[in-house]
């Protein structure tokens, strides 16, 4: 197993550095505050942090201020306890001379970094705020600090900024530090207070180490070829810049950096900026290549990246702006880069276009990573992706791959105006830098790929996945308090399922309601207002509201812009209306899953509502209030559709008369619905009977349409929610019937597309038709259809016999876990060496996730023991690896006695502020549904306390498992009934449950 670093010291890469602050005080302060971060100190690595304060005398500018001098305002709660973030006001700061030595010899010895780091200059404005030094600090390190005042004989030594001028007055000695754990401070305080008007250089020197856990700085390695390959990143985002270096590391706190970078000749660095200059020299006697960099723009720490490798790339130009694909050379070799260097043109001049604003850099770099958390970061001029993300090889990639390379890079790119141009002030916001680019992301795909109608898939892929997560009593709102997001573990729990996905929702909702030339002409002036500045949500609210007035009545609502969206921003959860088509009187409450006793939310949101009747979409009407009428939705006999398209952040009930007339139609033309509606009225069908709102029957009845019906989005939002059946039901006495019945439903289906594909020997031609023709073999196979199970073995077993793969690339996951769920070890090992051996990353993650669909548990237990192997499953797969067998109805207890055993070395293996743990907990506690489970869970909460940023998910798992054992006992012996009335003219004695794993991957091809 590898080591840890920070646990098996002799494993881990050391690294030394220095580097320097300049500042200027306005008002006097006694206090410093400086983060770093991996300082570390024991009897075998003496790690220590050296501070000195210089004063410095500069010249003025001809306009009386100092030259370069940057403007910031840092804010102190207490003399001893910092308890909220540093910058009160986003100001500018300038990183001069930025100087990291990066050495790696073989790949497989020792890896060395030296660091000479920056001048920041930074003034403080206000009357006692003071001006610091920011990096991390980790509560496992233990770093000693000595102080005083000192200048320096040796310029480089201060990273060439200090000059002859620093000794003519003398800095106040340090006379006493402490560390601020929880918020990742350490505080310097000084004998005396700095003077009023004059600059000081604070020179720190530190100790650290390079190691593999995927943050800050780090190392990442790879085989290629069979030799084993290293490449150096980085990933600052959110609060991991700190790590690298000591920083300002807060979104506000913009700044200049001028980057240099000393490596290995032959390696290739990369940064934010162009490389302006590239040369190879000798630093005591050792052969190194230095590469500078242009300036980057004023930008937030967080952005920063840093990477040296040996990689090959693709280019082009789009107009003025060099375009580069960076990967594996291998990968480049191969094509695998081709698809997103096309892409990545037109997507930037469409957001050049839609922002009426130029790409503000020269460049745009693009590269994949073997190793990396996130699906892609937005770095500036630098974006990072997982391989599966970025590469994509027509002849062995699906068109799932494809759509995820379209829609990833379009969101990254749409950061490098809203969230790299113009930032938010503070984490608590992140939602709508998140949001924003999750929206406009299926802008950007479309314009690349328009014969897909991907702006439609929103409705699967965000709106009704975030509403499983909202209607939970433990969700929360969009936007929280600036001071309730303060500690990291904090920060990091706000990137979420609310924040992306429900963001988008909600500002395609406005972007609806406003119109799209509204919308986009408010944007526009939104950006233009706070380029390379920060901003706070009601900003952007201020513009759209410009944007409204300056139309003259275009745009008629019934409130300002600011006071429509507080409701759907302050407030957790969102509405279901319900309107009765026999008065025209509509209400709207907070939808909750499984409201709690005694606890009343008065939550009202003021709610666009377009809706129609048969043939007709009406005039466009808003709820205001918690109730009223309109008199034109009594339906005459005639049925009423509201929330057209779904272009609404709520669900929508019914009379039973209605639901009843909507049944009707659907049995006899659903092709008169929209056909995003027929998806919605599924989902809300399910959903409202979840809440006790709706009976589980009529639900269900929902369904039967589907035996005539072919499209992707009503199959797929049908299936999302059969999912929810699987998970509650597969270890009950329904299971059996529950196949039956899916089986009867999914012939059909299965049985067009083979017809379709001339017995799947074509490929449909539209794009989401791909994706059904998926779902119907992956639902035949696993519901026991024979002739199904027949073909995908034969597929499978002729790729085993012949080692040439045939299997069409967008069947594959289907098939590959098919075939697991039906072989046995031969399979299983087959599918692990192909695994092991394969050189797009897509289909290792293929492969990778349908060896989680073996039934024989000792596979399953083999496979589990992998995710704490690296050499076996990359750290960044391994929280994924685990969700897989938990969804696996022979895995789940597996999955979480695994977790459960191992929970400490995980939580210190990836830190305990990592994403990965709110995943984790999310997944193995997903089919959660009985007492016992509920208690495992309490217990499991009782004897590990600390859960960092997986708390919010633990509460939710919590909430979810009560919420299904109600659920349970209030609907199964009625879901049981209907079954088995509509199975007894469709029995079959062929249904086989025994071959087929419920461990669902539909349309993960």
């Amino acid at each position: 197993m590898a080591a840890v670093c920070g646990t098996h010291r002799s494993d881990c890469n050391p690294f030394t550095g220095h580097s320097t602050v300049e500042f200027e005080c306005v008002e006097p302060t006694d206090l410093i505050v400086i983060h770093s971060s991996q300082l570390l100190g024991d009897e075998n690595f003496p790690a220590k942090v050296l501070v000195d304060i210089a004063h410095r005398v500069g010249p003025k500018s001809a306009s009386g201020g100092y030259n370069r001098a940057i403007i910031a305002k840092i804010h102190y709660l207490s003399e001893k306890t910092l308890i909220t973030k540093l910058a009160a006001q986003k100001s500018p700061l300038q990183y001069n001379g930025v100087k990291v030595s990066i050495f790696a010899d073989q790949p497989t010895e020792v890896y060395q970094q030296r660091k000479k780091f920056q001048d920041v200059r930074k003034r403080c404005r206000d009357a006692g705020l003071l001006s610091g030094f920011v990096g991390t600090w980790q509560t496992r390190l233990r770093v000693t600090v000595e102080g005083a005042t000192k200048y320096f004989e040796d310029p480089e030594a201060a990273g060439g900024f200090l000059d002859d001028k620093l000794g003519e007055v003398s800095a106040p000695d340090i006379t006493s530090d402490w560390l601020e754990p929880a918020t990742q401070y350490l505080v310097v305080e000084l004998k005396g207070k700095l003077t009023t008007g004059q600059r000081y250089q604070l020179y720190t020197e530190f100790t650290g180490e390079l190691s593999d856990d995927l943050a800050g700085l780090y190392l990442s390695e790879y085989e290629e070829d069979g030799v084993r390959r290293v490449v150096i990143t980085s990933q600052m985002h959110p609060t991991y810049a700190r790590k690298t270096f000591p920083c300002f590391d807060e979104p506000a706190l913009k700044a200049v950096f001028h980057i240099t970078l000393i490596h290995s000749p032959g390696t290739i660095a990369l940064s934010n900026g162009l490389e302006a200059e590239v040369v190879n020299t000798t630093i005591d006697e050792v052969a190194v290549t230095r590469t500078r960099f242009e300036p980057t723009e004023r930008m937030s720490t967080y952005l920063l990246a840093i990477i040296v490798s040996d990689y090959a790339h693709l280019s082009s130009k789009e107009g003025d702006i060099l375009i580069r694909i960076w990967a594996r050379r291998k990968a480049i070799e191969e094509g695998q880069g081709d698809y997103a260097l096309n892409l990545t043109g037109p997507i930037l001049d469409f957001f050049q276009q839609y922002y009426n604003t130029s790409y503000p850099l020269s460049k745009s770099d693009q590269i994949a990573l073997p190793d990396f958390y996130y699906g892609a970061m937005e770095n500036w001029g630098l974006v990072t992706y997982r391989e599966t993300n970025l590469l994509y090889d027509p002849l062995t990639s699906s068109n799932r791959n494809k759509e995820t390379t379209a829609t990833i890079i379009a969101h990254e790119l749409a950061h490098m105006w809203f969230g790299n141009l113009v930032t938010l002030r503070w984490w608590n916001e992140v939602w709508l830098n998140e949001g924003f680019a999750s929206y406009v992301s299926y802008l950007g795909a479309d314009k690349a790929e328009p014969q897909w109608n991907v702006k439609d898939l929103i409705v699967l892929d965000d709106v009704q996945k975030v509403f499983a997560v909202d209607a939970l009593a433990s969700s929360h709102p969009l936007s929280s308090k600036e001071e309730d997001i303060v500690l990291p573990h904090h920060i990091s729990a706000q990137f979420d399922t609310i924040s992306y996905s429900k963001g988008a929702a909600v500002l395609r909702m406005l972007s609806d309601f406003l119109s799209e030339p509204v919308f986009v002409q408010g944007l526009k002036s939104y950006l233009n207002h706070f380029a390379y500045g920060n901003t706070a949500g009601t900003d952007l609210w201020d513009h759209l509201q410009m944007a409204v007035d300056a139309n003259n009545g275009t745009v008629t609502l019934p409130a300002g812009v600011n006071d429509i969206m507080k409701g759907w921003v302050f407030q957790m959860g969102f509405p279901v209306v319900t309107i009765d088509t026999s008065t025209g009187a509509l209400s709207q409450r907070h939808f909750l899953l499984d409201p709690e006793p005694n606890v009343s939310y008065n939550n009202t949101w003021l709610i666009p509502i377009r809706w129609m009747k048969p043939g007709e979409v009406q005039g466009d009407t808003w709820l205001m209030e918690k109730s009223g009428v309109n008199s034109e939705m009594k339906s005459g006999g005639d049925w009423v559709l509201a929330n057209i398209n779904v272009t609404g952040y709520y669900r929508v009930n019914y009379d039973l008369g209605n639901w009843e007339r909507l049944l009707t139609q659907l049995n006899t033309d659903h092709q008169v619905v929209p056909v995003i509606n027929r998806a919605q009225l599924v989902d809300d069908a399910f959903n409202l009977a979840r809440a006790s709102l709706l009976h589980t029957t009529l639900a269900l009845r929902t369904t039967l349409y589907l035996e005539g019906e072919t499209q992707y989005m009503p199959w797929q939002s049908a299936l999302n929610n059969m999912h929810y059946y699987y998970r509650m039901l597969d270890r009950t006495e329904v299971y059996g019937p529950l196949q039956d019945y899916m089986k009867k439903l999914v012939t059909p289906l299965f049985l067009y597309f083979k017809n379709e594909t001339s017995e799947w020997t074509q490929v449909p031609p539209g794009h989401t038709d791909q994706y059904n023709q998926v779902n119907a073999i992956d639902m035949a196979c696993k519901t026991g259809v024979a002739e199904c199970q027949t073909l995908t073995t034969t597929w499978f077993k002729q790729w085993m016999d012949t080692h040439h793969n045939t299997i069409h690339p967008n069947l594959r996951s289907s098939v590959y876990c098919r075939a697991m769920a039906a072989g046995g070890e031969a399979e299983w090992k087959f599918g692990w060496d192909q695994f092991k051996n394969a050189t797009l990353a897509s289909e290792a993650s293929k492969l990778m996730h349908a060896l989680a669909c073996t039934n024989d548990t000792q596979l399953l237990k083999r496979y589990l023991s992998y995710t704490l192997e690296p050499n076996m499953i990359r750290r960044q797969d391994a929280t994924s690896v685990i969700v897989s067998i938990a969804g696996n109805r022979e895995g789940q207890d597996l999955a979480w006695d695994f977790v459960r055993t191992n929970w400490e070395y995980m939580f210190t293996y990836y830190g305990k502020d990592s994403f990965n743990f709110a995943n984790l907990i999310s997944g193995v506690t997903e089919r959660f549904s009985t007492e016992a489970e509920l208690q495992q869970l309490k217990a499991f909460e009782e004897e590990n306390g600390d859960f960092g940023s997986a708390t919010l998910a633990l509460t939710q798992a919590y909430e979810r498992t009560t919420a299904n054992i109600n659920w349970l006992q209030e609907n199964k012996q009625d879901i049981l009934d209907w079954f088995n009335k509509q199975n007894i003219q469709n029995s079959s004695p062929e249904t086989s449950y025994g071959s087929c794993s419920v461990s669902w991957t539909l349309s993960t091809v």
